[in-house]
Order: C-alpha cells, then structure tokens, then sequence
C-alpha cells in the first residue's frame, strides 16, 4: 500500500515548516518544534489501568533511570524495553519509551519497565548503552519469579541494544529472555541495500537513512566505522541459541532490509523468528499515537509474547 496519508501529512508540514529556516541548526530547530506538535505529547497519553512509576537503579558507570508500568489487574508477564534514537537521542518521555511500554502493560497485562540508558554523545560510546541495558535487564529479571514469562525488547538501535543484552547474557550467564521483541531493528553496518523495487518505492519518503547518515549514527556510538565490534551492530554475531524473537518491520523504511536480514539469519540457526510488516509506516511509527491502525496492531503483535 502507499505511505500513510499521516506520514505524507507530516512530510509536508515538516518540509513548510523548515523553509523559513536559513542555516541546518535554525532548520533543525524549526524542524523539532514541527515535530513535537504534529505528533502530540506522549505524557498525555491515557495511562488508565496502569501504575506509573520512576525508579533508579545501579549501573556499572553510574545511576540508571527506569520508568516501571504496572497493570491494575493480573501481571501475566514482564518486559524489559529500550526506546530508539540512532543511540543519542530519545528518553523515558517519548512515544517510543513512554506510550509503547503503558501500551504493552496494558494489551500484554505484563509489567514493564522502560530504560533510559546512556546516550551516545561524543564522550559515552560502545559498549556503554549496552552496559546500561545488561545491568537492568539482570535487576529487572530479580523482580520476577523464574515462573513469570519475560521479555526483552526495544525499538531501532534499542533493538539493537536489547539484542546485544540478549547476547551478552547467553554468553556470560545470567536469566535469558523467553522471548526478544524488536521493532524496526538497527542491527547491521553497513546497512543492507533494499531490493530495486523497494528503492523505487521509498522514493515516495523524502527524510530517508542516506548512507552518510548510518555511517554518523554508527561513528557517533562506537568510535569508528572499521572493526566495528560484532555485537554493537549484533547482526554480525554469533546469533545460535537466542530466545524465540517477534519483530515488527516497516513498510517504508531504509532500515527493513536489516530487519528482513535479521530475520533470516536467525532463522537459519534454528531459532524460532515471526514478523509482522506494518503497511504503510515508516521508521520509527511506534513513536507515533496508537490511533494510528498500524501503530495499534504493531502493539498487538508484540503483546501476544506470552
């Protein structure tokens, strides 16, 4: 199907609203300000039938904030989650953190805790926010009894993150996941190309991840972009012996041919792998409202884990 008329929308007045702008950093703020307004206030998101609650826990480099999400009725499972940002931006406050993590409590009746681990900015690199996310994933699974379904997810480089958790804790010891939950996971670089009839199609989404841009994102978080360490990028480990994994594509997305990888790859080691493709969206619609059918039904498939 096309891209979403709310995207076409938002590429519109996104486009109107930079033009005053003369420089890139007066674009950039023109550009956060349209933003923020299109897509709303996740704060304001209807929290009805869960508990909220900020926490903070110790980490290996220092204090860790966790936003905790409880369902009033029976808890028949957990998640571990981590919000995108191409590893330095985004926080507990956004779609991504905020509204997927109560979403997931409420559609799953699972307690959530959402990370707000490390960014990475010049002086935090790898394998800082991955740090971060080990460390609450081991204080998160100390909650829960043994006997409690549990799940480890996040959303583009916190997929990535979360699948470099997952690694880490096959690895070293530790409780694994029952089950990785990543949508639109940023897990390869160099990023593979789409196919000529999805370039095609991508033409139609002018804010795209240009090659340039990856290869910032992944110099930003690591340091370098030769002898990238294998589980930065975790499309290029080892990947046997991982929990069974749901992953949610977009449709429109230079991302999805990491994913489409991804999936294949874990499939060929034998581990149990579904993925829902959600029409019309592109990169990052989780961060946008559940009133959207895609974003609700992306939800949906992450929360039938148990």
């Amino acid at each position: 199907m096309p891209v979403d008329e709310y995207f076409t929308r938002m590429f519109r007045g996104l486009e109107a609203a930079t033009a005053p702008g003369d420089t890139d950093d007066e674009k950039g703020v023109l550009a956060q300000k349209f933003i923020r307004d299109f897509i709303g206030d996740a704060l304001a998101w209807d929290a009805t039938g869960v508990t909220v609650e900020d926490a903070v826990i110790d980490g290996p480099h220092g204090p860790i904030p966790l936003r905790l999400y409880r369902p009033d009725g029976p808890v028949t499972g957990a998640v571990l989650w981590a919000h995108g940002g191409g590893f330095r931006h985004g926080d507990l406050d956004m779609f991504e953190g905020h509204v997927v993590s109560l979403e997931l409590a409420r559609r799953a009746g699972a307690a959530v805790a959402s990370v707000d681990y490390r960014l990475a900015d010049g002086t935090v690199r790898y394998p800082v926010p991955i740090d971060d996310v080990h460390a609450a994933w081991d204080w998160w699974c100390e909650q829960h009894a043994t006997d409690t379904p549990i799940a480890l997810g996040g959303a583009s480089a916190g997929a990535a993150l979360a699948l470099a958790t997952a690694l880490r804790t096959r690895d070293t010891g530790g409780r694994a996941a029952d089950v990785l939950l990543l949508a639109y996971p940023f897990t390869h670089y160099p990023n593979p190309s789409l196919s000529p009839a999805m370039s095609a199609e991508m033409a139609a989404v002018p804010f795209r991840f240009e090659p340039e841009g990856v290869e910032d994102m992944v110099r930003n978080y690591v340091g370098r972009i030769s002898d990238v360490p294998a589980d930065a990028l975790p499309g290029a480990a080892r990947l046997d012996g991982l929990p069974r994994t749901r992953i949610v594509v977009s449709e429109y997305d230079d991302l999805r041919a990491s994913a489409e990888l991804l999936e294949r790859q874990l499939r060929e080691v034998g581990v149990p792998v579904e993925s829902y493709l959600a029409l019309g969206m592109t990169h990052g619609h989780l961060n946008h409202s559940p009133d959207l059918a895609e974003v609700a039904q992306s939800l949906d498939f992450l929360a039938k884990f148990a």
